[in-house]
């Protein structure tokens, strides 16, 4: 697995540089020494305060269960799940569970429980993006010539994707439809696990009893549905500002309608789990929906560069440094996994 996660990683980075080879090094070049380094600064600092907000979004379905704990804890758990969710190439919720797991063993808390909390967190980005989607998807079939095929894809990425998180949600809050699942998940299990079937299907029932009564908890706490999607929509909003900010610095004047439109049609992309966060895929969408958009391809490859250098890179060279400070057991998990 790891050398097919390798292979997947060199394929996606050489995707990227063909295409900057067919606009030219040069050109791009040219265009990042333009680079209002000011504004550049001001998208990096950006993308501090979305850290501290994600954390704090996090510190509210923490608090609602009862798990104790400081959010400059949670910062570096939130990160190395960040960081395991870029580089592992099978799932983009590869650090959801990873999260889960070193919440609950540093807080001392059932795994089901801290699991719930980080199901919830992530949930309350379903709002917005969907929402945000479901424009995007109309914007672009009335702005962008897209072919029959593409629309139908992005169509049905959002109904899976919202089709998804409402099976999970009623499987969390439904005890009679979690029980005939059960059987399907212990199947799983009893594959990787050298247990007896029967010990297997009490813990799985007893983790679903868990993890069941800590959402039910969280969705009875209004603190949540008040405070966490206003906030999941303020952070949408400011990454979406942070890329707005990355063409001020070129002098480029794009609409930020446009600059939301593209970033939520790669995020789209992004969910399917092809390369290593996207890698080439999402960079090249950009790329190309940019220069449609009648930005020069070399301003839109040189502000793509810079973009995720910040989103993606920056956050998973802060995700692998904290990993040594939670122990040779949580590398392993991540790296096993590729």
């Amino acid at each position: 697995m790891k050398h097919k996660a390798l292979i997947l990683l060199a394929l996606g980075i050489g995707i990227l540089v063909v295409m900057i080879l067919f606009i030219g090094p040069a050109k791009i070049e040219d265009a990042i020494k333009m680079a209002n380094l000011w504004y550049v600064t001001l998208a990096i600092l950006i993308q501090f305060l979305l850290y501290c907000l994600w954390t704090y979004r996090w510190s509210i379905t923490t608090n609602s269960v009862g798990i104790s704990i400081k959010k400059r804890y949670l910062f570096p758990m939130l990160m190395v799940g960040m960081a395991a969710n870029n580089i592992i190439p099978s799932a983009r919720g590869a650090g959801e569970p990873l999260r889960a797991y070193i919440l609950s063993k540093y807080s001392r808390t059932p795994i089901e429980k801290s699991f719930a909390t980080v199901i919830a967190d992530r949930g309350l980005d379903i709002f917005p993006f969907i929402c945000l989607a479901i424009i995007t998807i109309i914007a672009m079939v009335l702005y962008f010539s897209l072919s029959k095929w593409v629309i139908y894809a992005l169509l049905l990425s959002v109904m899976v994707l919202l089709a998804v998180f409402v099976l999970a949600i009623y499987m969390s809050l439904n005890k009679k439809f979690a029980e005939r699942v059960s059987p399907w998940i212990v199947k799983i299990l009893n594959r990787f696990s050298r247990r007896k079937r029967n010990e297997i299907e009490k813990r799985v029932m007893k983790a679903i009893g868990g993890f069941q009564g800590s959402l039910k908890v969280m969705a009875r706490d209004r603190t949540i549905l008040g405070y966490g999607v206003p906030l999941s929509f303020l952070i949408w909003f400011i990454e979406i500002l942070r890329v707005y900010i990355i063409f001020s610095a070129f002098n480029v004047d794009v609409s930020l309608i446009i600059i939301a439109m593209v970033f939520i049609f790669a995020s789209l992309i992004g969910l399917i789990p092809i390369f290593p966060g996207g890698i080439g895929a999402i960079d090249g969408l950009m790329i190309v929906f940019y220069s449609y958009a009648g930005v020069p391809p070399s301003i839109s490859a040189a502000a793509t560069i810079i973009e995720r250098l910040i989103s993606f890179w920056m956050t998973t060279i802060i995700g692998i440094a904290i990993l040594p400070y939670f122990g040779a057991e949580v590398f392993d998990r991540i790296f096993k996994k590729l």
